[in-house]
């Protein structure tokens, strides 16, 4: 069996000193030899060596000494050594030890009194301690505050032992005494501590009894204070609450934040009164103005939030307070009080919110901030929630946004144009000047990416005839020249735009060298070199106009195939709003020209890699399409894909509406909510806090808030039996997994009529399992059972296992017997919860993590959807794929699933199935992580699992 431990010192085993060396050193006369000695013995006595021979040298040459730092050293060396013999009792030679404990109690110097008064508050041996009470006692007189204190500690150690009472029975009543005259800030502290421990019912009178006087007192006393009341108040229906609760509300304005803060904390476990919140979420937010500390902030929001999901109306009034946080330069600080900010929003703070958050967007363009551009796009997204949830504001800062189109972040470019999509389409008002807006800017944009959800947007929200022939001129202004190049006769490749010339850096370099031909005279080779370099553009230039130009020279033909998409609509909408047929005959021509310009440049040689066949086809649809155009095909250019756009918003509004009626959902305990009219209350001179608390109390009482729902047939679920009913020693455990720790809870029972001594539970772990307690003997009467509590910390998803066995000894039997347990498996599911996260988000993850664990279909279900529902049931992860793209029947399935993990792992699965001729699916499912453990316990689980069993 393991011993406590009161003292740890960092030992190096490479330089263990040998006892004899130790005992000759403290047996010289040399001081510094001796302290160094004795340092030696005490590292080797906590590193597991015993030196029994040392406790007559210490007591024949240490104990006499009159050194401090020897003295020290010796009360640590007596704090460690083994003071009972194996029978439990007192070792004979402490009886030595005594008078020297007593001498120093009476000592002439206060250190050496100090440090023995803290040393006896680490001994539990009532023999040693009996004899030394009256001079501990005595030095509770003593004038010197650094012996009072450490006295009032060890009276405290000593009262707090088993039998303590009976060393100092009158210990509660000499302490009170003594705290009622004490004036030192620390003495008091420990004073007060040991009436919390000991005599509650004192420590409350004292406090009552100097209400008036708690904001005066210094802050370790403070702290005390507000500990006591956590205490006080646990114990149900206490009706001077309201006293305690005023204590608390006058230490918020003590000069200490961490009295403050512990305040804050108290008063909103103690009360749920709208005043009483509303004080600690002020309190909050002052601290989270005040504080410098990135993790004290960290934590404040934290709080914060908890205060959301319980206290959303009163959180609702300090969104500005919050908001002011974003002075910190930490984005992690930053991202935490925008997800804050966002989940309180109203009708009557949303303006305000988001015309803060243009003040910090205009902020991130004068680049004195540090990552910038992620601020930046960490803003536009939560103005983005905003203008989505309420409409109304999306006017006052969409045009400011659209600035950003051309931002050098291409993350923050990307969302300023999704959110420019999404509030076109739901809000007509702005379409007009959002149209002109993006065609007056459109030039800036430098991202691919971009540029295609722009020309999207150009060719379905231009619907008059200004618009339509703004969005051509634009689009074949950003183009350039055509032909994108020519072959000149020397068969030199050219590109016919000179002026463009600088923008795309294409050079053409000739090289004449003479060349000895066969017959030894000389020709002329011409020989000519094109490079073609990344679109790289001078702000400013003539050529920065012609982003579309450099972005398909640089063999973008994606986006070649989105502008011949897009002309061809504007196309077809021009001949619906041209008058003269002429003009419209003529636009179609030129778009015409340009796609068969991208056609003749990707099928050259003019670019190192030429046009994928996917771009091709369509870029020849639009080809067609504007050469034979039918009614039908116009519809569906014309209306079909802005209507499915706008059914996948209204899709995704709905699935958000619906998530928020989800968390909303608060389950009464009767439907007919308690209406209290609390001026009908008797007042009896009850303030204003103490009425609302009572009432909040009365409110949760009627409503089962106070009410602990227990699912019992959760808890017989994870009971595991680990032996046999036939076992002499039956044995199960109850397991609680709770984030980083693991509790087995295992029950015991002898089966037999012998009793069994020295019954040890031995365990062993496998993955990144880690046992926190050492294994006890105990002793089991017959047909008696014992419950054993063991400990485990977890440190990662990868599954783990436990296993062990039960050993014991009989009188009859002289061997140990051993009963072998079935093995505990730690399942991957305690450990992972549904998550979601934004499509671009999933991507780039999914492009960034290195561990894939690829795992082959193989299920008796035949429906993909059933055994879609089936995986996701069984891994505990969120689909992000939405149900509206699963609609249907087609014999195929991709789907996206998501799930984080408690130690902050993000899970990625993909699942990708189609249906055999025969009915059977088959596929495969993906599953990337950052780290192997969580995607080969995710791979094991699906395994298992996806057959349809259990």
């Amino acid at each position: 069996m393991d011993k406590p431990c009161t003292l740890l010192v960092h030992f190096d085993k490479g330089s263990a000193a040998m006892a004899n060396e130790i005992k000759a050193d403290l047996e010289g006369s040399d001081v510094t030899a001796k302290v160094e000695a004795m340092k030696r013995a005490v590292m080797l006595l906590l590193n597991g060596e015993t030196l029994p021979t040392l406790f007559i040298t210490v007591v024949r040459y240490v104990l006499p000494s009159e050194d401090h730092t020897i003295q020290k050293l010796l009360l640590l060396y007596l704090e460690i050594i083994d003071k009972r013999d194996s029978a439990g009792r007192v070792l004979p030679e402490m009886i030595l030890i005594c008078q020297n404990l007593r001498n120093n109690l009476q000592h002439p110097n206060e250190y050496i009194r100090g440090v023995t008064l803290r040393f006896l508050c680490r001994l539990s041996e009532p023999e040693v301690l009996e004899p030394l009470v009256p001079s501990i006692l005595e030095n509770l007189e003593n004038r010197h505050h650094f012996i009072r204190r450490h006295a009032l500690s060890a009276i405290s150690a000593i009262y707090r032992l088993p039998h303590g009472d009976q060393l100092i029975p009158d210990a509660p009543e000499l302490v009170e005494r003594a705290l009622a005259s004490e004036q030192d800030a620390s003495a008091r502290r420990n004073a007060f501590l040991m009436l919390c421990l000991c005599g509650q019912e004192r420590a409350v009178a004292y406090l009552f009894s100097n209400a008036e006087r708690v904001t005066e007192w210094p802050d370790l006393l403070q702290m005390a204070v507000v500990d006591l009341i956590r205490k006080v108040c646990r114990s149900p229906n206490r009706a001077d609450k309201g006293r305690y609760i005023k204590i608390i509300i006058s230490l918020l304005s003590s000069p200490s934040t961490a009295v403050v803060y512990e305040c804050a904390g108290a008063l909103v476990s103690l009360s749920s009164a709208p005043t009483a919140v509303r004080a600690a979420a002020n309190t909050y937010c002052e601290l989270l103005s005040s504080q410098s500390d990135n993790n004290v902030r960290l934590i404040l929001l934290d709080r914060l939030n908890e205060l959301r999901t319980s206290h959303r109306d009163v959180m609702v009034d300090m969104v500005m307070d919050v908001l002011r946080a974003l002075a910190s330069p930490n984005l992690d600080v930053k991202r935490k009080v925008l997800d804050l900010v966002l989940d309180l929003l109203t009708p009557r703070n949303v303006e305000e919110v988001v015309l803060y958050l243009k003040k910090e967007v205009v902020k991130t363009q004068s680049g004195e901030l540090e990552k910038g551009g992620e601020y930046r796009q960490m803003l536009v997204q939560a103005i983005h929630a905003c203008a989505v949830e309420f409409p109304e504001v999306a006017g006052s800062v969409v045009h400011l946004l659209m600035d950003f189109l051309g931002d050098t972040n291409v993350a923050a470019a990307v969302d300023v144009v999704l959110f420019v999509r999404e509030i076109i389409e739901t809000n007509p008002k702005l379409r007009v000047s959002m149209i002109q807006r993006l065609s007056d800017t459109f030039y800036q944009i430098r991202a691919s990416r971009v540029c295609s959800i722009a020309l999207w947007i150009l060719g379905e929200y231009s619907l008059s005839l200004s618009e339509v022939e703004s969005a051509i001129s634009t689009i074949k202004q950003c183009l350039g020249d055509l032909p994108f190049f020519t072959v000149s006769e020397e068969g030199e490749t050219t590109d016919s735009s000179k002026p463009a010339q600088p923008m795309v850096n294409s050079v053409t370099v000739s090289s004449r060298r003479p060349v000895v031909l066969a017959d030894g005279t000389y020709a002329t080779q011409s020989a000519a070199t094109e490079a073609i370099s990344t679109p790289s553009i001078t702000p400013g230039s003539l050529a920065s106009t012609l982003n579309l130009r450099s972005l398909i020279l640089s063999g973008d033909f994606f986006l070649a195939a989105v502008v011949a998409y897009t002309l061809t609509k504007l196309v077809l909408r021009l001949e619906e709003v041209q008058p003269s047929k002429a003009e419209a005959n003529k636009a179609c021509t030129r778009a015409l020209l340009v796609m068969t310009s991208i056609l003749q440049l990707g099928l050259s040689s003019y670019l190192p890699q030429p046009i994928d066949n996917d771009s091709y086809d369509r870029i020849v649809l639009c080809v067609r399409l504007l050469c034979n155009t039918g009614d039908d095909v116009r519809k569906i250019w014309l209306q079909s894909c802005r209507q499915s756009f706008a059914k996948m918003l209204a899709e995704k509004q709905f699935r958000e509406t619906e998530e928020m009626k989800a968390k909303a959902q608060i389950s009464h305990a009767q439907p007919d909510d308690l209406i209290d009219f609390y001026h009908l209350k008797s007042r009896r001179g009850m303030s204003q806090l103490e009425l609302e608390d009572e009432v909040q109390d009365d409110l949760k009482a009627a409503t089962g808030g106070f009410t602990k729902e227990t699912d019992d047939a959760n808890r017989l679920n994870r009971i595991l039996q680990l032996t046999g009913f036939s076992d002499p020693v039956y044995a199960e455990a109850f397991v609680t997994v709770h984030h980083y720790d693991i509790v087995l809870d295992v029950t015991i029972i002898n089966r037999t009529k012998e009793t069994l001594q020295n019954l040890c539970l031995e365990l062993a772990t496998m993955g990144d399992l880690k046992l926190v307690d050492r294994p006890q003997n105990y002793t089991l009467a017959p047909e008696s059972s014992k419950q054993i509590r063991a400990n485990i910390k977890v440190s990662s998803t990868e599954t783990g296992v436990i296993f062990g066995n039960i050993v014991y000894e009989t009188s009859n039997v002289m061997e140990r017997s051993v009963v072998v347990l079935n093995d505990i498996h730690i399942d991957i599911m305690d450990y992972i919860s549904p998550a979601t996260c934004a499509d671009v988000t999933f991507r780039n993850m999914w492009a960034e993590f290195e561990w894939e664990n690829k795992v082959a279909v193989n299920t008796v279900i035949q429906d993909e959807k059933e055994f879609l529902n089936h995986v996701i049931k069984s891994t505990n992860m969120k689909c992000l794929t939405p149900p509206s793209a699963l609609d249907g029947e087609c014999g195929f399935l991709a789907a996206n699933l998501y799930a984080k993990s408690v130690f902050g792992e993000d899970a990625l699965v993909n699942i990708s199935i189609e249906k055999q001729a025969d009915g059977k699916l088959s596929g495969y499912i993906r599953i990337r992580s950052k780290t192997q453990g969580i995607a080969l316990s995710l791979g094991d689980k699906i395994t298992l699992k996806q057959k349809g069993g259990s």
